[in-house]
């Protein structure tokens, strides 16, 4: 039986930018950095409060996994702003987002009122959007 989920792909457009902006800009820490057979680079991040739950910070490219072709149209759907991150949960969404934006964080909606808290969405420096939220 499944007890956990351990990592979540992420799919960037190049790892060294996508490591920055997790790490600098969003303050999470680095689980894993190395390079494994074939010369992929397994990339993780985390954050300190949940440290068992880790984002792989993957660059499609073509290898076992994927096609050329394959790994062309992730890379689209990646530029196009067309896959997302997640939702990460904060305990003060505006002044989160004021550090963000302060820190050269695009924003695509600012801290909002919604049923379930405050939420304002992001994106990366790939495209990818994230939605940050404090819960009611």
């Amino acid at each position: 039986m499944i007890t956990s989920i351990a990592h979540v792909t992420v799919y960037v457009l190049n790892q060294e930018e996508a490591l920055e902006f997790y790490r600098d800009k969003l303050g999470f820490e680095v689980g894993s950095d190395m390079t494994v057979e074939g010369g992929f680079r397994w990339l993780t991040v985390r954050t300190k409060a949940q440290p068992q739950l880790e984002l792989v910070l993957a660059e499609p490219k073509e290898g076992p996994m994927f096609t050329k072709d394959s790994a062309e149209k992730i890379r689209s759907l990646v530029k196009e702003g067309a896959l997302g991150v997640g939702v990460f949960e904060t305990k003060d969404c505006r002044a989160t987002y004021e550090e963000l934006v302060a820190k050269g964080v695009e924003f695509i909606q600012p801290p909002t009122e919604q049923f379930y808290g405050i939420e304002a969405m992001g994106k990366d420096n790939s495209g990818n959007w994230f939605s940050l939220t404090q819960p009611s």
